[in-house]
């Protein structure tokens, strides 16, 4: 067995040369008092008999995914998992992750960190995870993702001049420093490519300082020349610092296969081979599959592995169960069980020093609320569409409701402004979907890895939306209140902007709770919009709520956040105002003022059932509907760990 450095306490990154030569940089690891492991040292990963089993939807009945697969890595070693689609690679990574294998699916066997069982929480802190799909904030630079992974990491138990120190260690290491100022990438702005974007994946995760990394198909969607660049980075690294690593990979090419020390071939749930890469053609030349010269290993074996396009399956499979029979008495097999049984003799529990302190959440928070405002402000997606189209907006309802008059004719469409006004501003929110998207993928991935949870997610995330949902409710409300000639004095004006403020934060909190239920684009649109379109029905302009049946009423008008809005504007709007009733004196509103030949603006509300002097219980009730969706959202994401 490998022996792992005895000096390696954490693993935490420092560069101590000033040579910008990825290959060259030296990276060493550094003693933590920060860290909160009593028993610091990883010198084995192993585990044992993982089997995993789902019920089948069509018979019914137990289908198994894993099969008493078993391995062992070391520390300074990248491992990986292969075999064709569908082989239960994928499903083996999460389950040595302590992640969801699968929808309902029964988990046996063992996963051990120095020959003993790791807590959840403590494999938390020892372990991270680089997704397939890149997870990254695309408007923020190279240099800003590991700088904030750091300070949500470390919790400001580093100082500054350390967390630079790491992150231009980093930076060296994985060839980014000519990139350390380039943005990732955004749909509208280009950024570093897909090879430099899987380096700031691991980066990343690095920076938080695991003994355990694992790479979900870390070459997926890269050319062999940027899945060779990757893999000889994430190797460097591990060398250097004595990390394990675990990563599912598809199909290397030779250069990159070779570039692993130990490999996990599996099909159909079956182990075949454990055991270095250098060793596995002359285990399946024992077999009688001697692989062939100049030919991809990898192709190789996976074409043996691979049973679905066989013209013969059941030869196939026959072929396929005498290879994992011959795996289980080979000598590489024996040799891994060696291995194991010395892991398991030379146990050392891993056991935590104190409890994450309480006052973390704070600076948590804080660090989430400022990575929020620099992806706001630099993205256009997050805000800046959304500010241009409200004006757009605002300018076609100013002009097409233009100069209202105070007259009976112009009492309608000043009801019809109002509407539109409202009910299509909050609509229109459906447009802050895909950012709030990437943001919860990102909060995914860092929640998985430890770093925080759902609550300093969704307040962050409401916190840094307030300021822009004001700016636009100014700009639009600056625009369509004055060409519209909604009553005209400063009171009114601010009234107007209040009602139409809590409008936005509440649709915003939808989308967020429907984004949080489904975090599918096209489903949380078209369930946002669904929903939207409800409270429109039942706000009480189509139908007035005097003449609202009792079960929309009562089930989805007193809960309609839009209602409010839509009453609170009414009453601004018509509680002190007055109406010509024309040449001729017929007034379509009776009001104590008839005999003037004028209309009363409570006259109005009294055809809709609106009271005055009720805004304070009307905010408070505003306030309380966003309230309830924003702690749905979050039991929404809780519930989806």
């Amino acid at each position: 067995m490998r022996s792992p450095r005895s000096d390696t306490e954490g693993v935490f990154y420092k560069n101590i040369t000033d040579s910008h030569d990825p290959f060259t940089t030296d990276i060493e690891l550094q003693s933590a008092d920060d860290s909160p492991l009593m028993n610091h040292t990883v010198k084995s990963f192993l585990w044992k008999d993982i089997t995993v089993t789902v019920k089948d939807h069509k018979t019914k009945q137990p289908k198994s995914i894993l099969d008493g697969v078993d391995g062992l890595v070391e520390p300074g070693e990248i491992c990986a998992l292969m075999g064709p689609s569908g082989c239960g690679k994928t499903t083996l990574l999460n389950v040595l992750a302590h992640r969801d294998a699968a929808t309902g699916a029964k988990v046996e066997g063992h996963t051990l960190v120095n020959g003993t069982a790791a807590s959840l929480s403590v494999f938390r802190t020892l372990s991270s995870y680089v997704e397939q799909e890149d997870a990254l904030i695309g408007s923020l630079t190279v240099r800003e993702t590991l700088h904030f992974a750091a300070r949500l990491a470390h919790k400001n138990t580093l100082s500054a001049k350390d967390r630079k120190s790491r992150i231009e260690g980093l930076l060296d290491s994985f060839g980014l420093r000519n990139q350390s100022n380039t943005i990732i990438g955004t749909p509208i702005q280009k950024g570093i490519s897909g090879g430099q974007k899987r380096r700031v994946s691991v980066a990343s995760q690095l920076i938080t300082g695991p003994k355990i990394l694992f790479l979900d198909e870390p070459t997926s969607g890269l050319d062999s020349a940027a899945s060779l660049e990757v893999v000889s980075y994430v190797k460097k690294v591990a060398k250097k610092n004595n990390l394990i690593v675990i990563a599912s990979i598809h199909q290397p090419s030779t250069s990159t296969f070779e570039l692993f020390d130990k490999l996990v071939l599996l099909s159909g749930g079956k182990q075949h081979y454990f055991g270095p890469v250098d060793g596995v053609g002359a285990h399946f030349e024992l077999l009688g599959f001697p692989m062939p010269r100049q030919i991809n290993p990898a192709e190789f074996l996976l074409e043996m592995m691979n049973i679905d396009f066989a013209s013969h399956q059941e030869a196939a499979q026959a072929r396929l169960n005498e290879m994992h029979k011959a795996w289980i008495t080979s000598p590489c097999a024996k040799e891994l069980k060696t291995q194991m049984t010395i892991s398991l003799k030379n146990a050392e529990p891993f056991t935590l020093k104190a409890e994450p302190s309480k006052g973390n959440f704070p600076i948590v928070l804080m660090t989430l609320v400022h990575r929020a405002f620099v992806k706001s402000y630099r993205d256009v997606v997050a805000y800046g569409i959304r500010i241009a189209m409200y004006t757009g907006l605002a300018i076609m309802m100013g002009t097409v409701w233009l100069r209202l008059h105070t007259e009976q004719d112009d009492i309608q469409p000043f009801i019809n402004a109002i509407f539109f006004g409202s009910a299509f501003m909050s609509f229109m929110a459906v447009a802050y979907v895909p950012s709030y998207l990437e943001d919860r993928a990102t909060f995914v991935k860092e929640r998985y890895n430890g770093l925080y949870g759902s609550a300093a997610f969704i307040i962050s995330n409401f916190i840094i939306g307030l300021p822009y949902l004001f700016l636009i409710t100014l700009i639009f409300s600056s625009i369509a209140y004055w060409l519209s000639n909604f009553q005209p004095t400063a009171h009114a004006f601010f009234s107007w902007i209040m009602w139409l403020f809590l409008d936005l934060v509440a649709a915003e909190s939808l989308v967020v709770l429907m984004s949080s239920i489904f975090p599918n684009f096209v489903i949380s649109l078209a369930l946002t919009a669904f929903a939207n379109g409800l409270w429109m029905s039942v706000g009480g302009f189509l139908v007035t709520p005097t003449i609202l049946n009792v079960f929309w009423k009562y089930v989805f008008h007193y809960i309609d956040y839009q209602s409010y809005v839509f009453q609170g504007m009414m009453v601004n709007e018509f509680q002190h105002r007055t109406y010509g009733c024309g040449a001729d004196c017929r007034c379509i509103y009776e009001s104590e003022l008839s005999d003037q030949c004028r209309i009363s603006g409570t006259a109005v509300l009294d055809q809709y059932g609106y009271k005055t002097h009720e805004t304070g219980k009307w905010v408070g009730i505003l306030l309380a509907i966003v309230l309830g969706y924003r702690l749905l959202g979050w039991a929404a994401l809780c519930l989806r760990k």
